[in-house]
């Protein structure tokens, strides 16, 4: 029987409808990672590189790209403007600090238990004993360290943009990149100071407050075309890398993925169950971020649909969430920062045959816990291995063996890091009573997907205006 039918529209008027699970954002992003897939073993194998792409792994490459570069453009007055709303919208609060603190404090917990599973997947496994693979140049990118985080603080203009300039066969090339920990820094410095002017700076609020609704709609067409990207960035990974750069370090994968596995499928579960929640509900919710996450390959690129499944199907209050998933963005990286740097140290280590004591793997699980802020608004995960190996003192050069299979991994960390990044605020939320559990457990029904205004009509509490700061304001001291 065809679930094709013809239906009289809205206006009395026959016309063809699709059924419903096909018309859903999760069905498209499935279809666009099969389509993705064929494409790039087309493209694969009919002699296209990395280096000399032929016409489709070209354009494949052209769509991936482009897409990433829009989503990424919109992240600066993203971050800036929510941030500064987030606060102003938490003037009401008395325990405000204790939200941040339990914030900070759960980033904390979930990155040790993380860290842990890492650690013990990295003895039991083995993933550097026998590889069969010989030492590869030495790694020249750019290392992490203590002092660049300390320092990276500190804004170089208001903007916390920077600038670089390469000179290739006498053609000078600039590119400017933003560095999101400073574009944080500023935007919490700017929203307090508002809080401290008071009526006077009501109306630089109500614009930030309106830039804030003309960027959320202007990323949500962009998040909407995500099925078009899928098809480009997935295509491009298989047609540059396809399975066949495993080879070697198969075991080394396998011992990420099963601890990536691990804390997505088991550990989120267990806490979400702790607090009393439905599995299947946190799941069915933060599902759409995570299938973006996976193919986009940037927790800061998929902020936004991040931050509106959390606020939509999540039910956590938005002058919460604005201010806590953009936050976890930067820092909450279970995946890059915990799972990815403990494996690969121990896999370094095993590798150039270097004993690791207890002291030393205290220090993996330190340097995981607090060294992921140090990466943020970095290349994460890659920046992170090498601060931790330089904090254990392990060659450098180890990086270079892993960077072949990278982006095959950076798929999964990317994923593990977005449904971290909405769980802890989830958590918090319950715990201070304020989460929306009717929202939470209502069927979603494509909830994240509502126009503003529809969902605005429909729930008033989506709202970022008095009523949130009225709602958070509630809360259990």
């Amino acid at each position: 029987m065809s679930t094709q039918t013809r239906t009289p529209d809205s206006r009395g008027k026959t016309g063809f409808q699709l059924p419903k699970w096909a018309g859903s954002f999760g069905f498209q992003i499935i279809a666009a990672l099969i389509v993705g897939l064929g494409l790039g073993l087309l493209a694969k194998y009919t002699g296209s590189t990395k280096t000399s792409p032929n016409g489709l792994g070209a354009t494949l490459q052209t769509i991936g790209s482009s897409y990433v570069s829009l989503l990424q453009t919109a992240v600066v007055p993203l971050i800036f403007t929510a941030v500064v709303s987030s606060i102003s919208n938490l003037r009401q609060v008395s325990n405000a600090a204790k939200l941040a603190w339990n914030t900070l404090l759960w980033f904390a917990i979930t990155s040790l238990i993380a860290v842990l599973i890492g650690i013990g997947l990295g003895v039991l496994l083995q993933p550097g004993a026998n590889t069969g693979i010989t030492e590869q140049a030495k790694y020249a990118g750019k290392s992490g360290d203590w002092w660049s985080f300390l320092t990276g603080l500190f804004p170089k203009n208001f903007l916390g943009l920077g600038a670089s300039t390469t000179i290739t066969e006498g053609v000078a090339t600039t590119s400017v990149s933003f560095n999101v920990l400073q574009i944080l820094v500023i935007a919490i410095a700017v929203g307090v100071a508002a809080l401290k002017v008071g009526k006077a700076a009501e109306p630089f609020l109500n614009l930030n407050a309106s830039a804030l609704a003309v960027i959320q709609k202007v990323l949500w067409w962009i998040i909407r075309i995500a099925p078009l990207g899928t098809v480009g960035l997935i295509g491009n990974a298989v047609a540059v890398y396809g399975w066949d750069t495993i080879g070697s370090l198969g075991k080394f994968t396998v011992a990420i993925y099963a601890g990536l596995a691990l804390v997505l499928f088991v550990v989120y579960p267990v806490l979400v169950r702790a607090h009393g929640l439905s599995v299947k509900q946190y799941f069915s919710g933060v599902w759409p971020a995570v299938q973006l996450a996976f193919v986009s390959r940037s927790s800061v690129g998929t902020l936004p649909l991040t931050q509106r499944v959390t606020e939509r199907s999540l039910g956590v209050p938005r002058a919460y969430a604005s201010f806590a998933v953009p936050l976890g963005a930067t820092t909450k990286m279970d995946g890059c920062a915990a799972i990815y740097p403990a494996v690969s140290a121990i896999f370094v280590a095993q590798f150039f045959g270097i004993q690791l004591d207890f002291s030393q793997y205290v220090l993996i699980a330190l340097v995981s816990v607090l060294g992921s802020a140090a990466t943020a608004g970095t290349t994460g995960a890659v920046v992170m291995l090498t601060l931790t190996l330089s904090t254990l003192g392990l060659p450098l050069a180890g990086v270079g063996l892993l960077l072949a299979i990278d982006p095959i991994l950076d798929m999964g960390r990317t994923a593990v890091n977005v449904a971290g990044q909405a769980l802890v605020p989830t958590l918090v939320a319950k715990r201070q009573g304020i989460l929306d559990e009717a929202l939470y457990n209502a069927p979603r029904n494509g909830t994240p997907f509502v126009d503003d205004a529809d969902s605005a009509a429909a729930d008033p509490s989506a709202s970022a205006g008095p009523a949130a700061g009225r709602e958070l304001a509630d809360a259990k001291a």
